[in-house]
């Protein structure tokens, strides 16, 4: 590898002079860590610019997400479509170099990262994905799934709580191809960590179950070429680089210091590190001799053509194989999905149950499961809660053989872990947690509808009906902030009909993730003609309507309170009152319908009162100043379910009186 500092050095001006025009940003890793990245991108990872999707590329991450310019610098330096202009819109309006990492922003982004500890669990995810996948496909003397995935992550990610949920299973998993590099450099934004980061980490790792190798020179490209070579020969374990950097290095006034890590140097400081560098050309200009020293486009070319090769003798050998394989990493559905879809919702709807909605969502998974191989399933220790499983589930084992994971009690893992096996495609994973718990894990939900990935988050015990367990575990406000959350489509369903509709939604999805709210307690189904069916894709739809002329009322509910709804209408037609009964299973949904649809749903003028065991406020923008909610703006209690819905007015009696009381 030619000229070497050189090269190294590439990546240092890039990154100070990106970072001093936008007059913001995190010099600091990317000069740390050259000699880190020109051992791995220039020797070790597999890829190929020209096609920054082929299926068995190595997957790189960058967890420290800040040093953003490290990664802009090396898809630039290595032939990605991603120019010295784009450069130089470093952290600009609707540029493609974003101030964190943003996924669909640039070619070679895998995902999003910048909230700290994410990068390295969906790497554990994609990671997780590469071996279940290579259980799914690989055959005797045909290895088509055959990739590592690469870490680079700083002391802010160790000290995430979420990394020692992604770490720990990773250990257990014996992820091989996972190797992480951990930037050991000392500092974080408030100076030097021992005052709050003493850690052993090495034996942190070691504790997990990891392939630990110490005190490697992160500065030394030999020495961490040994590294990976070693870290690549352990196929049992995943394995922790550590690098000892000097965080700024090329700085020569502010190197190994907290103020090289999230400020622009200043052009004082730039001129000095050049000097120091021995680097004579100007900002954003680059030599012929770097970017021949760096091009990996040739090499990645043959990488994949490589690959191709092999995939024509694996298409030859198992065609079946080879066409799922394509089908399923282009997140395509199978080609009966329409027909299977319409059968299963018509056989469930037929059967017409009185069960939970988490039970409801099962028997969903029952019928959809056996047309979705890529369908992987889990739960964060509550398998028999959620009921996240069917007949045909089967744990992972050592192999990665199987399609159901236990996460144990990680809930921020899981979410995490998800996002980053839909990130690697090839799989479509949902997982279960109470709905409560969705508060651990609100940030990897958050990446998820930014991301605009489509993972499904399957959160059962609903509402104040799941009982005795109390205000602990009682989700009042947490199904109206996830439909807070842009992009993320919340489903709380009534009944088995409208959960089977729901789950074929989020089946549907390619941009969206999908949260689907579930009932502890049984809840009656609800008998439908097929056009109103046909309506709970919308989101929401006139389930009963007023007899007797127009309606004088309408009842909005989701989920349990839909029940309660059908009641009071027919005890205020007994009062000579007309109400109509609206479901309206996703808020999210029904919003991007169009005006006149939901006009015909929500007839303008018309009084309207929502029902529903969360948050008062969030129904407001439905009802209007002129109607009312039947809601929660207190924490729960411990009791049976019956006796908290009587205790906070969630009866007929209340909600007639409330009816009477818009009119």
């Amino acid at each position: 590898m030619a000229n070497r500092p050189a090269l190294s050095n590439a990546i240092r001006v890039l990154s100070m002079d990106a970072v001093q025009q936008a007059n913001s940003g995190h010099p600091g890793a990317p000069m740390g860590m050259a000699e880190i990245a020109l051992a791995l991108w220039g020797s070790h990872l597999k890829h190929n610019p020209g096609n920054p999707k082929w299926a068995d590329r190595d997957r790189f991450v960058l967890s420290n997400g800040h040093g953003s310019m490290l990664i802009y610098s090396l898809l630039h330096l290595t032939g990605y479509d991603l120019t010295i202009a784009d450069l130089q819109q470093f952290r600009q309006l609707h540029s493609r170099t974003p101030g964190h990492p943003e996924y669909g922003y640039a070619p070679g982004i895998e995902t999003t990262t910048g909230p700290l500890g994410q990068g390295i669990t969906n790497a554990v995810g994609m990671a997780m994905a590469e071996k279940m996948l290579a259980a799914q496909f690989n055959q005797p003397g045909h290895a088509i799934v055959d990739h590592h995935t690469y870490v680079f992550l700083g002391d802010g990610c160790l000290m995430e709580g979420i990394s020692h949920e992604a770490c720990s299973l990773a250990g257990t998993w014996g992820l091989g191809k996972l190797v992480a590099f951990w930037d050991d450099n000392g500092i974080s934004i408030d100076g030097h960590v021992e005052g709050w980061f003493t850690d052993d980490t090495p034996k942190r790792f070691e504790a997990y179950g990891w392939h630990v190798i110490a005190d490697v020179d992160g500065h030394d490209v030999d020495a961490v070429n040994a590294a990976i070579t070693a870290a690549k020969a352990e196929t049992g374990k995943p394995t922790l680089i550590c690098c000892r950097t000097v965080i700024g290095k090329g700085s020569p006034n502010k190197q190994g210091t907290h103020d090289v890590h999230g400020a622009a140097l200043g052009q004082a400081e730039i001129e000095a590190a050049r000097v120091h560098m021995e680097w004579p050309h100007k900002p954003f200009e680059l030599p012929p001799e770097i970017y021949a020293g760096w091009d990996a486009k040739a090499r990645g070319a043959q990488q994949e053509a490589d690959w191709s090769e092999r995939f024509a003798a694996y298409r030859a050998a198992h065609p079946a194989l080879a066409a799922e394989f394509e089908r399923r990493m282009a997140g395509e559905l199978p080609a009966n999905w329409a027909d299977f879809k319409a059968a299963a919702i018509a056989k469930i709807d037929a059967a017409a149950q009185t069960v939970a909605t988490r039970k409801a969502s099962q028997i969903a998974l029952e019928a959809y499961s056996p047309a979705l191989p890529e369908f992987l399933a889990g739960s964060a220790d509550l398998t028999g809660s959620n009921l996240t499983n069917w007949s045909g589930s089967k744990w992972i084992d050592g192999s990665g053989q199987g399609n159901y994971i236990s996460y144990g009690v990680r809930e921020f893992g899981m979410a995490a872990i998800m996002n980053g096996m839909s990130l690697h495609g090839g799989l479509r994973p949902y997982g279960g947690t109470f709905l409560m718990f969705s508060e651990y894990a609100r940030n990897a939900l958050r990446m998820a509808a930014l991301m605009k990935i489509n993972p499904i988050f399957v959160f059962t015990h609903d509402s104040i009906g799941l009982g005795e367990d109390g205000p602990t575990h009682q989700p009042v406000e947490q199904t109206a902030t996830l439909r807070y959350i842009p992009n993320m489509d919340v489903w709380r369903p009534c009944d088995t009909t409208e959960t089977a509709v729901a789950w074929s939604f989020a089946v549907e999805q390619q941009t969206r993730p999908s949260s689907l709210v579930l009932s502890r307690q049984n809840l009656p189904f609800v008998s439908r003609e097929a056009e109103q069916i046909a309506a709970i894709a919308k989101g929401g739809y006139v389930l009963r309507e007023a007899e007797g002329g127009a309606a004088q009322l309408i009842l909005i509910g989701t989920g349990s309170e839909v029940e309660l709804a059908l009641k009071a209408q027919a005890q205020l037609a007994t009062e000579g009152i007309r109400a109509r009964v609206v479901s309206m299973p996703s808020t999210n949904v029904f919003d991007r319908q169009d005006r006149d649809y939901q006009a015909s749903v929500l007839s303008k003028g018309v009084p309207r009162v929502a029902i529903e065991a969360g948050v008062s406020d969030f129904w407001r923008k439905y009802v209007g100043l002129e109607g009312a909610v039947v809601g929660m703006d207190t924490f729960g209690e411990s009791a049976p379910a019956p006796a908290l819905f009587k205790a906070f007015g969630f009866t007929v009696e209340n909600v007639v009186a409330v009816a009477k009381s818009v009119l």
